[in-house]
């Protein structure tokens, strides 16, 4: 052999992923040393005698500085949060992938479960949830290591029987999809005529199959408009339904599994946060694969290869070790580039860089891919744990306890059979309301149940368990949903965020005393940002209203110019 043969055979194989540092890196740690300068300069002059005397002597409303003392802590608060904010610039990166390098057997390729979660079809219309779970079913990857499971969390006959058209309009958009590589695969994006995306393929072959299925899309929307029921429970048993039919040819079609958990009056739901850990318990017991995606019900598959692009990271030798999870931003079709209540969350993603390029960023809600590993915790538990030590952490349910202990392994579907039937007293078990009691669900185990933001409590703890995470922001964006676009709706969510960060910035997992011994200073100061962003009300009072009073009544803030 020659030894340029024998260095190609040695030679390793192609990187799947790139990191690279931004060119903006140098013009914000200017931008830091600059108005760092400025503002010690102005907290100098705050604080020294001079100022005070100034503001005490020509004072005439007020015998004590009361302008200039909440003026102060105005800018103090405005200063240390400007100074927390600065761990977002030190190393702003972004990351490239190349799918094309996968691996082109389909057996090295992992599993994934793909969790959709809805609650109220009132707000939620059918159409557009289906749309999701129909998008998600099509994604561009072997179709016996997919599984697709929506949470109904209102436990509505309305959405089951949605679901139920959604099989069965998916037996033939989903081969359609794949035997034409379709670039959209949400069948309402694709038949819109704003819209108007073909296939690879310009034959009377592919026209004659779009229009077949075109009018299975009309059959598929008539049937949904038919199905008004929206009534939604808040008391009533677990339900799961596994969308198989017994004619799984050739494995092409993705598994689909309709999930709603039991909910009674006076028993903790936990929001968000239950119905995916439901998912979690229901999935490990029917497929469990070792990672999965969690998608909210508006937030569409817009490029198939997502699971693809996920996986430049999960099979990279170099980072999968310690990589939790990967996220993609939220973008939205609904938005223009004149929305003022920025529905698009740019300073999120913006800053959402700067995380990653440190340990990388929080979870951001949806859009992810997660290891089952990191949100069971399992590295945590010695090998040789006994059988009830396991029960105390994950419940008493044996398929569960299986699946952990076959927590790389996935469960591949058997053709023409039904084997999930004998699954049902366990399946109904996992997703009981009381399933939680004496285990370490919500506190070690899954999504923490701590606050309403389960996504940014759940991120912290795993970043502090030594986990890292990356965000990738393809030119093409994975994920399309819908966003607030007016100011109702707006303040609502921005409420629920606050409250729910405030939270943990009030309790023990505050980053900036519970971080800094177990990750970074600097990671410590990200998440501290994250959570006390909503301080910046206080300034933006003080600032807004205070200076024009004080200039009426001629109180001077600020010394004269001579």
């Amino acid at each position: 052999m020659s030894t340029s043969s024998r260095d190609g055979a040695n030679a390793a194989p192609p990187p799947l992923n790139h990191l690279r540092v931004l060119s903006t890196n140098l013009i914000n740690r200017l931008h830091m040393l600059l108005n760092g300068i400025a503002i010690t300069a102005i907290l100098f002059y705050r604080f020294t005698g001079a100022g005070i005397k100034m503001i005490e002597r020509e004072t005439p409303l007020f015998g004590v500085p009361l302008p200039y003392m909440i003026i102060t802590i105005s800018e103090v608060i405005l200063a240390f949060l400007w100074v927390l904010h600065q761990a977002y610039r030190w190393r702003p990166v972004k990351r490239t992938v190349f799918p094309e390098r996968l691996p082109a057997a389909e057996e090295a390729l992992p599993g994934v479960d793909v969790f959709v979660c809805t609650a109220d079809p009132g707000k939620e219309p059918a159409l557009g949830v289906m749309n999701t779970v129909i998008s998600a079913m099509s994604l561009d990857y072997p179709g016996n290591k997919l599984a697709v499971y929506i949470s109904d969390d209102g436990g509505c006959d309305g959405t089951l029987n949605a679901v139920r058209e959604a099989w069965k309009f998916s037996r033939f958009w989903v081969p359609f999809c794949r035997k034409y590589k379709l670039k959209v695969r949400c069948p309402e994006v694709y038949f819109s005529t704003a819209v108007a995306q073909g296939g690879e393929d310009d034959s009377n072959e592919f026209h004659t199959h779009r229009r077949i299925v075109k009018e299975r899309y009309g059959e598929f929307e008539e049937a949904l408009a038919k199905n008004t029921s929206k009534s939604v429970s808040r008391d009533h048993p677990p339900t799961i339904q596994v969308m198989n039919d017994g004619s799984n040819k050739d494995n092409e079609m993705p598994l689909l599994v309709y999930v709603s958990r039991e909910k009674r009056p006076g028993q903790p739901h936990h929001f968000k946060g239950g119905a995916l850990n439901v998912l979690l318990r229901v999935s490990a017991a029917i497929s469990n694969a070792p990672y999965f995606l969690v998608l909210d019900c508006d937030m569409y598959c817009y490029d198939p290869s997502s699971v693809r692009q996920a996986m430049c990271f999960y099979l990279d030798p170099k980072i999968s070790q310690q990589l939790a999870w990967v996220q993609f931003p939220q973008k939205f079709r609904n938005t223009s580039e004149y929305d003022i209540y920025d529905g698009r969350l740019n300073p999120i993603w913006r800053e959402g860089q700067g995380f990653d390029g440190i340990r990388g960023p929080p979870i951001y809600g949806c859009n992810f891919f997660m290891t089952r590993e990191a949100i069971y915790g399992t590295r945590n538990i010695s090998k040789g744990a006994d059988l009830n030590q396991l029960k105390k952490l994950f419940g008493s349910s044996n398929e569960m306890i299986e699946s952990i202990n076959n927590i790389h392994t996935q469960k591949l579907l058997e053709k023409g059979t039904k084997p999930y039937d004998a699954l049902q007293k366990e399946l109904q078990l996992l997703a009981s309301c009381a399933y939680d009691s004496g285990t370490q669900w919500g506190k070690e185990v899954g999504y923490r149940y701590f606050t309403v933001v389960e996504d940014s409590i759940t991120g912290l703890e795993l970043h502090c368990s030594g986990w890292k995470s990356v965000l990738l922001d393809p030119s093409k964006p994975c994920f399309l949903g819908t966003s607030t676009t007016n100011l109702n709706d707006m303040l609502a969510q921005q409420t629920r965020w606050s409250f729910g960060l405030m939270q943990i910035g009030l309790s023990r997992f505050m980053p900036l005393v519970y971080g800094p011994l177990r990750m970074s200073i600097i990671q410590s100061m990200c998440y501290g940002a994250l959570v006390l962003d909503c301080l910046y009300t206080i300034p933006f009072y003080g600032l807004a209203i205070l200076p024009p009073i004080c200039m009426l009544y001629g109180i001077p803030l600020y010394p004269k110019v001579n």
